[in-house]
């Protein structure tokens, strides 16, 4: 059994997601659903004038009266000639009619269909911007790379062609219906026998298909989230040999999709030659008994004669009957894809944000960088502490460092600074305001944050570098280059500052990526400075030239730091020492050596000093990340 989503969760609790659909993106758009609507229904209406002239014509030339459904007779030719040249008239403007409605219903459906796709797909990207960090650790990229392609996608079909689909076949249905009655009762009676049979055989489909259809969407998007995952530790996948790991966990997916696949088609193609069947059916009834009473006379229970022109007619229309109700199965394939798919839209509309702006939260303006945490605890949904009752404060332009083993909480303790999370037991504080009641956008427009694992978008060095002041001009951008000591390999480049990085900045070294996300912070130049094992990426030396510039940087600022190498963070004014999500120690470099604790360890650790470790203590470092 497969892993429940997130959005399996919230899919499940969503009502009427159709009338949802419509409520929220089709009323704007009402006017050109409508144009459509009424521009097919002229074009398929006129589509019904040729086989109503042609059996007209037939009869005044049989030497009967010409005569046609609801126009009065009076208007109408009494003689060959007139009734053949006023057919050819009537069937020429049809033809006309249909070919420039059929434009316009093309037109309005697709301004319909497309801006609705493309309301739903932007307010997905919007709403999954919004989303707390717990949600994109879930690492459900596929599953949102599902909602935001081929799920909007199948609302752009449904919309452009089974709703107006289904509009027009009401019509029609409607239309040939009092057409036929006009021209025959009782043979219409006999072409419509099976309309109850076909009601209850699409009812029965629906019910069965509905279940198939949401269970195709969520395994595709569990198995595009199997992708995006196994392409993107593809060097990982290489480097432990475990190509045929990961390709049995692709095809298990890829099999369970396949089976679902199987399932909803193998019923779909039951329904549609089952609705062609009662189709044919009908056709065929009509076929019998029109013929039994033109060569033999009035079948029991008729009256009258039955003339060869109307028979024709007859036949063609009651053939336009029968195909568009054979059809429907392609109309119910795409309502339910709809369906299932406007589930998810609003499955993932409804995801609370738990980390959001307050109702009364105020701009943070003018920032100083006194920053206080009091008292903080914090718990991920569901999980143990990684934070317990943290306290500490950092004046305007001091340094903080945190240093400590694997998996202590260092950087959760400065994410929660940017409210990435949200602190689950006391507060944070920047310049006196809790910073739950400020805006998120003013509170992170002060702080710089540069975190271990860089992420350049594809495009130019200069795009990445001025991502978030778009506006920086290029003398700024070199500046900030210069100060994050990018600026020499960047103009060593073919191409310089407009060098392309590829997708995720996969031109550039490790190094190179650090340099360009610490220039961007340079650029951004905010009064507090996170710096999340910023150098982790770079050699010796290049780490000495970055520090420097850091160093330089964070002189008139708030700055907290994290680091691996100990020796980057010695000169900081206070460094706490955390373990377990609790802070041990706290002091200056100096007299954290004198208390001769962890930190003091670590440091021997790193300095190669292992002689004067405690006994036994040298691999309990190293296991807990110690060089």
């Amino acid at each position: 059994m497969t892993e429940e989503s997130v959005f399996d969760r919230y899919r499940a609790d969503v009502d009427e997601p159709m009338r949802r659909l419509f409520a929220a993106y089709g009323k704007p758009r009402y006017g050109w659903f409508a144009l459509g609507v009424l521009a097919n229904l002229v074009a398929q209406f006129a589509s019904l004038v040729p086989p109503l002239v042609l059996g007209a014509a037939v009869n005044a030339l049989n030497g009967q009266a010409y005569t046609l459904p609801l126009v009065p007779d009076g208007v109408l030719p009494t003689g060959s000639v007139g009734a053949f040249e006023l057919s050819v008239a009537l069937i020429a403007a049809a033809f006309v009619a249909t070919g420039v409605f059929t434009y316009l219903y093309g037109v309005a459906a697709n301004e319909f269909a497309h801006g609705v796709m493309h309301a739903v797909r932007v307010d997905c990207f919007e709403k999954m911007s919004r989303l707390d960090m717990s949600f994109f650790d879930d690492k459900q990229t596929g599953e949102t790379m599902s909602i935001l392609s081929s799920d909007t996608e199948n609302l752009e079909m449904f919309l452009d062609n089974a709703l107006t689909g289904a509009v027009r076949l009401g019509a029609m249905l409607l239309g040939i219906g009092v057409v036929l009655f006009l021209e025959n009762a009782y043979l219409a009676t006999v072409t419509l026998l099976v309309a109850p049979l076909m009601t209850v055989f699409t009812y029965w489909f629906m019910k069965r298909a509905e279940p198939l259809y949401a269970a195709r969407r969520s395994t595709m998007g569990r198995l595009n989230t199997r992708l995006e995952n196994s392409i993107a530790g593809m060097e990982l996948t290489k480097t432990t040999a475990s190509e045929e790991y990961e390709a049995e966990r692709v095809r298990g997916n890829s099999k369970q999709l396949f089976d679902d696949t199987m399932a909803m088609l193998r019923l779909s193609y039951f329904y549609r030659p089952g609705m062609e069947l009662l189709a044919g059916v009908s056709f065929t009834l009509t076929f019998l008994v029109g013929g039994y009473w033109l060569f033999v006379g009035a079948p029991p229970g008729a009256t009258g004669e039955l003339q060869v022109g109307t028979f024709v007619a007859f036949l063609f229309l009651s053939q336009r009957f029968a195909t568009p109700l054979a059809e429907v199965s392609n109309i119910i394939d795409q309502y339910e894809n709809a369906k299932a798919s406007s589930e998810r839209v609003f499955g993932l509309m409804d995801i609370p944000a738990e980390v959001r702006d307050a109702e009364d939260a105020v701009e943070l303006d003018e920032v100083e960088g006194d920053v206080v945490y009091d008292e903080v605890d914090f718990a991920y949904d569901g999980s143990e502490t990684v934070i317990d009752d943290v306290s500490f404060a950092a004046e305007p332009g001091e340094t903080v460092a945190f240093v400590g083993p694997t998996g202590a909480g260092k950087s959760t303790m400065l994410k929660l600074l940017l409210r990435m999370y949200d602190v689950t037991g006391g507060e944070i504080r920047v310049d006196g305001h809790d910073i739950r009641e400020v805006t998120m956008e003013s509170l992170r427009s002060h702080v710089g944050y540069v975190g271990q694992e860089t992420f350049l978008f594809d495009g130019t060095i200069a795009d990445n570098i001025r991502y978030g002041r778009f506006d920086a001009p290029d003398e700024a951008v070199r500046e900030a280059a210069k100060a994050a000591e990018a600026h020499d390999f960047i103009t060593s480049l073919p191409d310089g500052y407009d060098t392309r990085v590829g997708e995720r900045g996969v031109k550039l070294s490790g190094g190179q990526r650090q340099r360009v996300a610490i220039a961007r912070v340079v650029l951004q130049d905010p009064e507090i400075l996170v710096l999340d094992e910023a150098t982790s990426a770079v050699d010796t030396e290049t780490e000495y030239l970055i520090q420097s510039s850091l160093d330089s940087l964070s002189e008139d600022r708030t700055t907290f730091a994290i680091a691996h190498r100990l020796s980057t963070v010695k000169g900081a004014d206070t460094i706490l020492v955390l373990e377990d999500g609790e802070v041990i120690e706290r002091g200056d470099h100096a007299t954290l050596l004198e208390e001769g604790g962890l930190y003091a360890d670590l440091w021997s650790v790193q300095a190669g000093d292992l002689d004067s470790l405690p006994e036994g203590f040298r691999e309990r470092v190293v296991a807990e990340g110690g060089d």
